[in-house]
């Protein structure tokens, strides 16, 4: 049986995000064939989907390499992630359904409890299941597209440190949905977009930047070994 291009690009993207492909790895289509048990047919349609989606970067004399974005751009994230993430809480407190809303609230009861225990690894798991079911309450494919796409990036880039206060922001969380629940769309946007701004000060980037490379003239060679004299590194 076949194996679908976007399951095959789906079981490559989460282990880019995990850190089992490296950034500026090679892929290749045989070994990922062989990795995941497919034909090289799926796993090309896969690398092209990542490409596009900014994971993978085709090389001349290399092909697919995991990409090796800037800190440039994991910052723009964040930015594009707080201009569409209260337009998703805006849309879904006119489009939500009950199901939705009965999913938002048990989450936001289990945000609550796992924060009064300390169980810091559980909350990080229910906020992105929270934003996920928010999203999909929105009830626009593209935009869902869009944020589903820009927390697999965020998560590639960003680890994300325990909020010190994580009852208040599940509360937060829980005023979001009773915005939502009112059909309160401009009140959801206000409180989507404080959770975005909160949530981004307690990110931070996975792979710094390397340091810039010390200029040439202040490179000093000696008999055995460059020694650089512009900073106490060996």
């Amino acid at each position: 049986m076949r194996v679908p291009a976007h399951s095959v690009c789906t079981a490559i993207r989460d282990d880019i995000v995990s850190g089992v492909f490296e950034r500026g790895s090679r892929l290749t289509e045989e070994v990922l064939a062989r990795r995941y048990g497919v034909s090289r047919v799926p796993v090309r349609e896969a690398l092209r989907t990542l490409e596009s989606e900014g994971f993978v970067v085709t090389r001349r004399h290399a092909g697919a390499c995991v990409a090796e974005p800037s800190e440039q751009e994991a910052a723009d994230l964040l930015e594009v992630r707080m201009l569409l993430e209260p337009l998703g809480a805006a849309r879904a407190a006119l489009r939500r359904t009950d199901a939705h809303l009965k999913v938002l609230r048990g989450l936001v009861r289990l945000g609550q409890e796992r924060a009064r225990r300390g169980e810091g690894e559980d909350l990080r798991s229910l906020g992105g299941w929270f934003h996920e079911t928010l999203a999909q309450a929105s009830g626009s494919p593209g935009l869902i597209a869009l944020l589903t796409q820009l927390r697999h990036k965020i998560a590639w880039m960003y680890a994300v440190d325990q909020p010190a206060r994580p009852a208040d922001a599940w509360a937060e969380h829980g005023a979001l949905v009773d915005a939502v629940a009112r059909g309160d769309a401009e009140r959801a946007r206000v409180l989507a977009a404080q959770l975005a701004e909160r949530a981004g000060a307690t990110h931070r980037l996975r792979h710094p930047a390397r340091p810039a490379t010390v200029p040439r003239a202040t490179r000093v060679r000696t008999s055995q070994r460059a020694v650089n004299t512009a900073s106490g590194r060996n």
